[in-house]
């Protein structure tokens, strides 16, 4: 339900401010970049995000939340052949070395370790084509519009492409898991070997704003020749996060740069206002064929939304997408979706929420809810 819950709260409409380019707008040099709010998705700046391009080892970023969501995080993982001949097997790993999870997703995201990322992808999926498969349905779940992936490292393969506004996509999603948000915002740690006992490694995160820019906590370099720099950022001040995107960059400096100057607009032009409350959301659905003849139905938090200046909160109303009666068929489970609150901006959709059942209503008989099935038509 909660995964759920973070999926829908995602935006679904673009559709208020501008993302026209202007004289103010920030100084970017990557031939693509986009910069969103990291809980909604709203994009706040874009340079040609959809064009496709290689995303080297921002691919990661997806094959270690699956990894998050499939494994155990002490399981272990365990080096083959094909993950040691990787190109730039950073940790100098021996066919049958092994490490946990956890430690094996932490190398991958800090040190881009190759060779990890292909022995996640055995470990869960049993071999790189059948993870890839897994990973591209992955990606169309997030709303992913333009990307095909062809491996879990992001090496170069004809077959391998996505856009900045697809990873900003995968980013978004990525940070709704606590685990994950902890591993890209370590600078520095250490992971042990299981075998062989003795052995381990000290890794140094490639995210050089970590440290360096103000409120810098993710998320993922990328380099290759063909994909030039590639960055997936993510920085929070106060109530507001942001995730900028930069893709082919011209150097390995410039994608930090683009980054930064992306947030200094963001962090200048946007504030976060209250969308969706929690307390104020909840509405009644009437039950035929119920214990009870209605249940109560809200949103399991609050929503905030991201205004640019010149946006005018007044503009923000919430609406119901709500049946007034449903049937008690097999009894209604307290979580069961029931419906969604729809925010909208001078009258355009921007955002949905799921309604849930807020108590379990078991399937039976109450006066209530026959007098509800007599007077269901006029209701509807």
């Amino acid at each position: 339900m909660k995964k759920f819950f973070a999926a829908a709260m995602m935006l679904v409409a673009l559709s208020i401010g501008s993302t026209t380019q202007a004289a103010d707008e920030p100084k970017v040099l990557a031939d693509s970049a986009i910069l969103v709010e990291a809980s909604t998705g709203r994009i706040i700046y874009e340079k040609n995000a959809d064009a496709e391009r290689e995303p080297a080892s921002m691919t990661k970023m997806l094959t270690c939340v699956i990894a998050l969501e499939k494994t155990n995080p002490l399981e272990e993982v365990t080096m083959s052949q094909a993950a040691v001949l990787a190109e730039d097997n950073t940790l100098a790993w021996s066919t049958g070395d092994s490490v946990s999870a956890r430690d094996m997703i932490t190398a991958v995201m800090l040190v881009s370790e190759n060779g990890g990322a292909i022995a996640l992808a055995q470990s869960i999926a049993g071999s790189v084509p059948d993870f890839a498969a897994m990973m591209n349905d992955k990606a169309k779940q997030l709303g992913c519009k333009n990307s095909h992936f062809a491996n879990p490292n992001g090496l170069p393969d004809p077959s391998h492409y996505s856009t900045a506004a697809d990873m900003a996509r995968i980013a978004v999603y990525c940070l709704k898991n606590e685990v994950f948000r902890e591993i890209v915002g370590t600078r520095r740690t250490s992971i042990h070997w299981m075998h062989p006992k003795d052995k381990w490694a000290e890794l140094n995160n490639t995210n050089e704003l970590l440290g360096k820019y103000k409120g810098a906590n993710g998320i993922k370099t990328g380099w290759t020749r063909a994909a030039g720099g590639c960055l997936t950022a993510s920085a929070k001040r106060g109530e507001l996060e942001l995730i900028a995107v930069v893709m082919h960059s011209p150097d390995h400096d410039t994608r930090f740069d683009d980054a930064s100057n992306m947030f200094n607009y963001g962090f200048e032009r946007v504030r976060m206002v209250n969308g969706i409350s929690k307390a104020r959301a909840e509405r009644t659905v009437f039950i035929r064929g119920g214990k009870k003849a209605s249940v109560r139905a809200g949103v399991t938090e609050d929503l905030n939304f991201p205004l640019m200046a010149g946006e005018d909160p007044k503009l923000l109303k919430v609406t119901y997408d709500l049946p007034k009666v449903i049937d008690a068929d097999g009894g209604i489970d307290a979580g069961a979706v029931l419906g969604e609150a729809v925010l909208r901006y001078d009258g355009k959709p921007v955002a949905r929420v799921p309604l849930v059942a807020r108590e379990s209503v078991a399937e039976g008989f109450s006066f209530g809810s026959l007098i509800v099935r007599i007077v269901a038509p006029f209701l509807t």
